[in-house]
């Protein structure tokens, strides 16, 4: 059986990706001692969002949305292609694990939804961390193993708390939209 993408598909990919990228606004940037800075923000609620309402193409409108807000600001703009791997790995491996690994029908719902915010979450931070780890540590100008490391300890504050955001509130968010939607007439099919 070919599956194909959809205009809706299309439609909901594009009101994602604007989404993701409108959601990067709404933040607290904090300096850090080392790493530069960090940040409180409401994106990953979205990123999550994404991949659990859109399933692994998510992982594009989690991507592609993170790519776009760096690229507005001079702070991140080099590095929008990592934001782009990193956040879109957020969204494909929520997407992933909400639409392949629980496919049953009688499966829970909200516990779905949880594990696979979980696991997205989990994805974004191992990368983003590896990627702290290397920019703030190895390639830096005087870096060292030790300065990478704390620049990660530095980042686990907000990194916590924006995990813990995201895992509460998409999969109740997600839950709620899917009702929206079918009451709508308007659902994605899976």
């Amino acid at each position: 059986m070919k599956r194909t993408f959809s205009t809706r598909k299309l439609a909901y990919l594009g009101l994602m990706t604007a989404l993701v990228f409108a959601s990067n606004y709404a933040r607290i940037v904090m300096p850090i001692q080392i790493g530069g800075t960090t940040a409180f923000t409401l994106a990953n609620i979205v990123c999550c969002l994404s991949g659990l309402m859109l399933g692994p193409v998510g992982g594009l409108a989690s991507g592609l949305g993170s790519a776009l807000y760096d690229l507005t600001n001079p702070l991140y703009a080099a590095e929008c292609w990592i934001t782009f791997l990193t956040k879109g790995a957020m969204g494909l491996v929520a997407g992933v694990a909400a639409f392949k690994l629980f496919k049953k029908e009688g499966d829970n719902r909200y516990a779905k939804y949880l594990v696979s915010g979980v696991l997205g979450c989990v994805a974004y931070y191992i990368l983003y961390f590896f990627k702290t780890f290397l920019i703030a540590g190895l390639f830096a100008e005087e870096g060292s193993a030790a300065l990478g490391l704390a620049a990660i300890v530095g980042k686990i504050p907000a990194s916590v708390f924006n995990a813990a955001v995201a895992i509460i509130v998409a999969p109740p968010l997600a839950i709620a939209l899917e009702k929206a939607l079918d009451k709508a007439g308007l659902r994605l099919e899976d």
